[in-house]
Formats: structure tokens, sequence, C-alpha cells
């Protein structure tokens, strides 16, 4: 194909939508009720009830050193449920006065999921004052029917097994609590009370105690989170104070991480420098948050000026990288895995994007007084540039990991990745003093792009791949609005070096990296489809017995921080993050008005399965072994050229779209978009019983609701969710809308039936509709696909829905929907008509360096 077949605009669809409303119907759903003896279980709970609050006001009138104005007016119990099938209801849970000044009866604190032989766990603090409202549920449970004829609070009680008083263990929603022994460092969430009352009360407490709080604090929404170093008999005691404690978690703090091996110098760098032309101040940038860059390296010094080089950590100055792996990671961020080639060339290199600093990693022999937490650093590393270079549009490349606040159910959000959530939405991030806070509305103007790597294993086995499977992704990749990218390989050389005669790579061509992780042990239902899409990673070289993970010719060229003329071997799921961080950049150069939303979908939708990645989704019969597959290594590979350009037989379709999702004084009106397709109709119909691929994606970003009160329907951690769905060949429009009309209902109630349409799907409707990056591959005639005429997104309830606020109500939702249609049939054209109908001159573009 000629090129200027191939270097064709992607194509943007303005007009082609309308706004249709229907409202949910009533009935169905709901939480399934456990069937128990009324009047023994009502009972058995309501003693219990009694016995939690005896047993804790015994405990606190035995502290009798704690201060007056201390002491608690409330008390911590916890909600054990039975069986995951009936969960607890936990809508009930969460009750406030309805005075002008409501004050709280009974507060839902954090949910514990069910895992393994543990139940689920409610923490719920109950007010001294509406302690008898709260007993009276179970009695109304005794004693009172329905209109129906069942017992009343009849979900509420019956799904309950067991009450008791809290222990500290029961506000730990992290893994294993440390250990009763010495002094360690907690996170502690609080409920943000006007004021700073929470802090100053919190803060008596600690001085009465000897005890140490880092100065920085990061409010989040309703919660406020600080940092306290104590010994655990102490923490013990906060239960029993009127220190406003919702959760407790393990604190993830900065800490060093492993330098990458430098590959000796190469002869020609000084010659590649003074072929570079970089780009100007205004181009978009890659904002490294990391170790720092060596700003003065000869191939990046021209790309990072001074006044683009920060740091928010660190003695040594902003010029230093005491690391090593910022300065690696900038190297492939600019130039991608071309520097071998670059180097070996005399051509002028044009660059079209430049580089961003942040440092946000102490180096190995540095140290400072306190710790300093992920999320309050990247709030931190965040604002910096934006306030330097605000007009500059940029991609924030975030290559760092964590492994301390690990909670049970791997997948689930952590105070890091929420707070990558919450500025990808375009939530302000604002300093008052000693507390950063992420607290105001949405603003999509804007909204943020991250770019996460999936992490790395901790080790290497001969079985890679099960070594992958069983290692979940770290901390912050879990985040639903960021782009995360996990590693694959295509580098199988075999080194000629006698010391490695016999030696082998790990991996065979296409495959998923061995230094990558995954997201299978996700919960499959529930947590986003990660990583998104994969980058070259590199391979291992192994004997059978020991392992190589950083040998040059099974790594990526890049700079080194050693000198300013130095190179480096990098490698892993950073130097894949680097690589897709400069795709986005030349994203943004070329399609300057594409949002953040978009440029993310653009990059997934673009992604192909290598042939080996191919070969494992065909020989897969069911759809939940294809989403398996999926956690292992996404959407599969881009490529420049496919994210960049569309051609004859391949083009992509682009639009950005917002609407009110639900409106009314309940958001019980539900509205939707339905996009009328300009299809290509005697082209795809002239193809008669060829095959033809859509490929969909949606694209969005959710604001977070960052504590752990159980992430079910109203609690849930999305504000809201949106879905897409395909008018089937056989329908008319009217019944196309009555089928969505259903389904979004089925959708929010988890009731909903399989579809005979998904089988043309690659994923299916079930699995493709997790996180808030959805995609899916239609497969099917030209003949067929000519009568789908219609695409709708439509939304499905979150805590904007069920848990209404004011400064919520009828917030208006912007997603991004990117469409292609390809066929391998020879000499046709798919773009030209598509084009024609959007009065779009073709004219081919000059490809990006």
């Amino acid at each position: 194909m000629a090129d200027h077949d191939r270097n064709l605009d992607h194509l943007y669809l303005h007009g082609f939508v309308e706004r249709s409303n229907y409202s949910a119907p009533g009935g169905g759903g709901g939480s399934k009720i456990r069937q128990v003896d009324r009047m023994a279980h009502g009972r058995l709970m309501l003693s219990q009830a009694e016995g939690s609050f005896t047993s804790s006001d015994q405990q606190r009138d035995a502290l009798t050193s704690l201060d007056p104005e201390l002491r608690a007016t409330g008390t911590v119990i916890v909600l054990e449920g039975a069986t995951s099938r009936e969960p607890l209801k936990l809508d009930s849970l969460n009750q406030r006065t309805t005075h002008k000044a409501p004050r709280p009866k009974w507060i839902l604190l954090s949910v514990r999921p069910a895992s393994g032989d543990q139940p689920e766990r409610a923490t719920v603090w109950v007010s001294d004052d509406y302690r008898a409202k709260f007993l009276e549920l179970f009695r109304d449970y005794l004693n009172k029917e329905t209109s129906a004829g069942n017992p009343k609070r009849n979900e509420l009680v019956a799904n309950i097994a067991g009450i008791k008083k809290a222990t500290l263990t029961d506000l730990w929603t992290s893994d294993e609590p440390p250990s009763s022994h010495g002094t360690h460092w907690w996170e502690v969430w609080l409920e943000h009370r006007t004021g700073n009352s929470a802090l100053q009360v919190l803060d008596t407490f600690l001085e009465q105690h000897h005890l140490r709080r880092l100065s920085p604090r990061l409010r989040l929404q309703d919660r406020l989170i600080v940092w306290i170093e104590a010994p655990r008999s102490t923490l013990e005691i906060l239960l029993f104070t009127s220190v406003p404690v919702t959760e407790i978690r393990a604190p993830g703090f900065l800490d060093t991480i492993e330098d990458l091996n430098s590959d000796e110098q190469q002869e020609f760098v000084i010659d590649l420098a003074d072929r570079i032309h970089a780009a100007s101040e205004n181009a978009p940038a890659v904002c490294h948050l990391d170790t720092g860059v060596l700003r003065t390296h000869v191939l990046l010094r021209d790309s990072l000026t001074a006044a683009d080089h920060h740091t928010i950590i660190g003695t040594s100055g902003n010029d230093a990288d005491p690391q090593g792996h910022g300065t690696s990671m900038a190297g492939l961020a600019l130039y991608g895995d071309h520097l071998d080639e670059l180097l070996a060339s005399n051509q002028t290199v044009e660059l079209r994007h430049r580089l961003e600093s942040v440092r946000m990693m102490p180096g190995r022999h540095e140290s400072s007084t306190d710790p300093l937490n992920y999320g309050t650093a990247t709030v931190a590393a965040v604002s910096i540039p934006e306030i330097t270079a605000p007009a500059r549009p940029r991609v924030f490349c975030l290559t760092l990991s964590d492994r301390s606040d690990t909670p049970n159910d791997p997948g689930q959000p952590t105070l890091w990745s929420a707070a990558v959530d919450a500025l990808a939405t375009g939530t302000d991030s604002t300093r008052e003093g000693e507390e950063f806070q992420l607290i105001s509305e949405p603003d999509p103007e804007q909204a943020r792009l991250f770019i996460i790597a999936a992490g790395n294993v901790a080790d290497y086995q001969p079985d890679y791949r099960s070594n992958s499977e069983t290692e979940a992704i770290e901390d912050p990749a879990q985040a639903w609005n960021a782009l995360t990218v996990g590693a694959f390989t295509e580098l199988v050389g075999t080194p000629t070096d006698p010391q490695y005669t016999g030696w082998s790579p790990l991996a065979t061509t296409g495959d998923v990296s061995p230094h990558s992780r995954t997201s299978l042990l996700f919960n499959q239902k529930k947590w986003p489809l990660k990583p998104d899409i994969c980058m070259e990673g590199g391979n291992v070289l192994t004997d059978g017995a020991m392992f190589e993970p950083r040998h040059h010719l099974l790594s990526l060229r890049s700079t080194d921080s050693a000198t300013d003329m130095s190179l480096d071997s990098a490698n892993a799921t950073s130097a894949a993050t680097a690589q897709a961080a400069r795709l986005a950049a030349l994203t943004i150069g070329r399609y300057p008005d594409y949002w953040p939303e978009t440029v993310r979908g653009l990059l997934t939708h673009s992604a192909e399965w290598t042939p080996s990645m191919w070969k494992e989704i065909n020989a897969e019969k069911t759809k939940a072994k294809v989403q398996r597959l999926i956690r292992t290594f996404g959407w599969g590979v881009p490529s420049e050229d496919t994210v960049l350009n569309s051609s004859r037989q391949a083009v992509t379709l682009v639009t950005q779209d917002q609407f009110i999702p639900f409106e009314g004084e309940k958001s019980q009106l539900r509205s939707f978009r339905l996009h009328d397709l300009p299809w290509p109709q005697e082209a795809l119909e002239n193809l008669g019983a060829a095959d033809v691929r859509l490929r969909v994606t949606l694209s969005y970003f959710i604001e977070p609701s960052a504590s752990r009160r159980g992430w079910k329907r109203r609690y849930a951690y999305a504000s809201h969710g949106l879905r897409f769905d395909l008018q089937d060949s056989t329908e008319t429009q009217t019944e196309f809308t009555k089928r969505l009309n259903r389904e979004a209902q089925q959708d929010e109630e988890g009731n909903r039936p399989k579809s005979e349409a998904s089988k043309r799907w690659t994923v299916g409707r079930d699995y493709r509709s997790l996180g808030s990056l959805h995609q899916d591959d239609w497969y099917g005639t030209g003949a067929d696909l000519a009568r789908c005429n219609n695409i709708a997104v439509y939304p499905v309830g979150g805590w904007w829905k069920y848990n209404p606020r004011a400064d919520r109500k009828d917030e208006p939702v912007r997603y991004s929907l990117i469409l292609s249609l390809q066929t391998k049939e020879a000499g046709v054209d798919l773009y030209t008509p598509i084009a024609t109908q959007l009065s779009v001159p073709i004219q081919s573009t000059i490809p990006i360096a």
C-alpha cells in the first residue's frame, strides 16, 4: 500500500449523535435475603448488639487516664455477614438526623469484603445518643411487619450473622496489620469535620500520649488522611475516644528503588546530539514522576530545560538522578526504542515533543527526617509543572509502585490509586498549610492523562507465565482512569559471550515479558481489566537454574545518569510505560483537540495482539478465558503508525461528547446518547460474506470514592458508569432503544441475562464493562454490519446516583467513543466514502519522527 494511502488522519465525528431519554422500569433485582428462624435469630442479634455496647462501655470506663474531653461519644461495632450470596444491607448503616445541621446517628466506617472463609464485615460507629434507636432496628425485626407481611428490617437483620465489639484489627483495611511489638507508622483515615476539628481532637490525643504525626496530610472528599507513628497498644485506645477514625491502613512511603545497570559509552553519542532538533517550548511534554533526570545529558538537555526540572524531595539538587531510573526512562520517552538505529544513522532527528521531570524519590544514601506518602507526593508533584507551564499539554508518566497498602482484595483502590483517579478527572489540588486537598468538583477542562507501569515481578522462575499470573499488578496501576502498561517482548537473541554458553531467552517471541505482572488475581467481576496495553519490556536470560534479567542484548538502549554521555540498558514495565508515554505525547501533538480520555482510548484502540497472543486467544472457547488472557497482556501492542494514522482499509472514527446521565430530584430519569453511524453502505454491502472487524472503544473518567465503605451499588467506588451497545442487524431503532432500557436496569441490579448478540464480540458485554475503559471487537460480514446503524452510550449508576450530593446533582459527564472498520480484502476503500459523508478533504500527512 502506498504511503499516501496509510498516513491519513483519523476522522472526527461531529453532529452524528442525539440525546434520548427513558425511565427505568420498576421491580426486579435486590439482594438475596437469608432464610433464618426469625424469633431466634432476632433475639440473638439484639443480644449480641446489646452485649457489644456493654463490653465497649466497660472498656471505655476502664481507661481512667483518658481526658474526659476525649472520651468517645459513640461505639464502634462490627457486623458480620454470612455468605457472599447474601450481602449486608450497607444502605441502612449510614443514618443522620434530618435537622438543618444534621448529626450522625450511625456511620458506616469501612467494609472488608468476604475472602476465603472470612465473611463480609462492616464496621459501624453508633452514636451514644442514638444507641436506643439503633437497637430499635432489631426490635422492629422481631415485632413488626411490612405491608407485604414480611418482618420489618428483614434484609438488614436476616443477613447479619454476628455482631461484636470492634478492635483495631476491624478498622484495618490493608493486609496483615503490624505486630503488637514496637512502634510502627499507621495511615489513619478520619471523617472530615468543618474547621479541622477532627485533626484538633487527634492532635490532643497524640500530645497526651507523646506520639508523632507527619505534618503533611491529605484531604480527599469527606476523608482526612494522616500518618501517625505509634505502638499498636496505644492506637487501640483510639476506638474509645472522640477521634473520628473510619479506617486504618498500611502507609505507603517513598523508598529507594534499585538501579538499572548501565551499558557503557557508545561511540556516536555526541554525533547524534549534534543532529537532534528539539521541539518548541510549547510542544506537548512527557512529565516524569520518577527519581529525577540528569538534565545535562547531551541527548536530553535541549528537550528538558532547567525551568521544567523540578523536585519535591532530596538533597542533591535538581540536576541529580541518584537512582539512574528517571534518566533511563526519559531517554525512552524521548526516542522510544529507536536509539540504537539513531546512533548508527546520519539523519537529522526532528523531535515533536519535550520532557518535564519532577523528582519524587530519595537517593540510595539520602535520608529525610520524615517519610513522604505516595499519594501526597503525587499531588504535590503534579501541581509543580502545571504552575510552571500552565498552557503546555502534557502526559504524566508514573513508573514508581508500592506494595505496602495491599488490601485483601487485589485490585482494590488505595489512597494512591484514588488520588491518581481524582487528579485525572481534573479535581483541583490545593495546599493550605500542611494539608493537601483533592476536594473540588471534577473539571473536565483540567483532566489529566496518567500512564502507569503495571509493576515488575519480585523474582524469576522457569515457568515465567505462572510467575506473572501469581503476582498482581502493583499500586497505583489499578487506578481506573490511568492507562496501565505491561510489558511484552520480541527480544529473543542469544549472546555470543562465552560465559553465556548454553543460556537462552526465557520468553518466546511476542509473549508477555518475564518482568511483567498481571491482574489475574483481581476480582474478575469487579476490578478493571489491566494492563490496558503492552510495550517492549525486554526478556530474561537463563540457563534453566540462574537468571540474568538485565543483559543488554535483551534490553532497550537509553540514556544513563552516570555521565553526560553514557548509555544505559533499560527494561521491564517502566521501560514499556515510558514508550507508551511517548506515543501519547505524539498523539497530542498530531491531534491537539483530543481529550486525555481520547488519547488513552486511542492507544488502547490501536493495540493489536502479537501472533503468539492471537494463538492463545483463538484457542479459548469461552469469554471468561479470553478475559483472563486480556488480564495478562491487555489488548496487545500499539504501533506508532496505527496510533497516529488511518488507512484506506483501516479507518478510525473519533467522537467526543458529553451529557447529563441522570436527572430529576432522585436521579430517576436516565438519558443516553444515540450515535448514527456514517457507514460506507455500498462498500460494506459489496463485501458480501467477506469478514469485517469493527472495534469499539469507550473511554471516560470516573470520580473516585476512596474510603473502603463497601463498593456496592450506592457506595460504589465510581461516580458513574457508561456502557456501549451496537444495534443488531435484525433490530429496528425502536426495538434497540427498548432493549437498552431493560438491560441498563438489569446491569445495575447485576442480573442481566446472556445475549445471543454477544457471540459476535470477542469479550462480550459482561466482561468488557469493567473499569472506565471499555473495548471490544465485533466480527461479521460486511452485509450484516451495513444494517447496524447505531451505537448507543448509556449510563449505569454509581455513587453520584445512589448517594446524591448537592454539588454533584445534574453533573454532566463526558466520554470518547472510538470506532474503527477494518477489512483484509484487497482493493477495498472504506475511508473515502466515510470522509465524503463527513465533508473531510482526503490528504496524507507527514509522518512524525
